[in-house]
């Protein structure tokens, strides 16, 4: 992956999401939602989970019940999948020029982790990939109640960090996300999948 390009409009905080921004960990959870899913005969192929990357747990698998005419038990389903994740997470690797941004600019611009997943398995992940202490406030599924593409996840985050969500910028990966920061009226940078061609 090429380095990411950055606008020129200053900016005072930068707004990163976690699962398939900072991390390469899509493919794992992928893995942990099909294996979990698949105990429960619901078919979840993999053009699905991407297009719904961003949106939180519970709100996924309330979808898919009406989708499939189930009656899944979201918190049951939520639980087990995430322990199926943090058992492959020795496997999770951080995306290169995420990082590079990470790494540059930190200690000079407050940073915050936006991102549709719960605090424990979010913090886990950033622990696992030695980041943890890069991040002044991380706002996860609980802190929130409408997730993206509604603006509020970023806009709890900029409210955390006390910056106008004008001066943010946003690092996201997926649609759902982008959309949220420009509902949010933030700037981002989309961050191609690790084994998308360069861009």
């Amino acid at each position: 992956m090429q380095p990411l390009i950055l606008p020129d409009h200053p900016c005072r905080a930068y707004l990163f999401d976690c699962d398939g921004t900072i991390a390469d960990s899509m493919p794992l959870h992928y893995i942990a939602w099909s294996r979990t899913l698949a105990g429960h005969a619901c078919p979840f192929p993999e053009e699905q989970f991407y297009a719904t990357a961003g949106q939180p747990s519970m709100d996924l698998i309330a979808a898919l019940n009406v989708q499939h005419g189930l009656a899944m038990v979201a918190a049951e389903i939520e639980r087990e999948k995430e322990a199926r994740y943090l058992a492959l997470l020795p496997q999770v690797r951080a995306i290169p020029a995420v990082v590079a941004v990470i790494e540059s600019a930190h200690g000079t611009l407050p940073f915050a982790v936006v991102s549709g997943g719960p605090r424990e398995v979010v913090t886990q992940t950033l622990t696992a990939l030695g980041l943890i202490d890069r991040f002044d406030v991380l706002v996860c599924s609980e802190d929130y109640t409408h997730g993206k593409p509604s603006p509020e996840p970023f806009l709890v985050a900029a409210h955390a960090l006390g910056i106008p969500a004008a001066d943010c910028l946003v690092f996201e990966d997926a649609e759902l996300g982008i959309a949220s920061a420009m509902a949010a009226g933030m700037r981002y940078v989309r961050v191609p999948r690790p084994d998308a061609p360069d861009r």
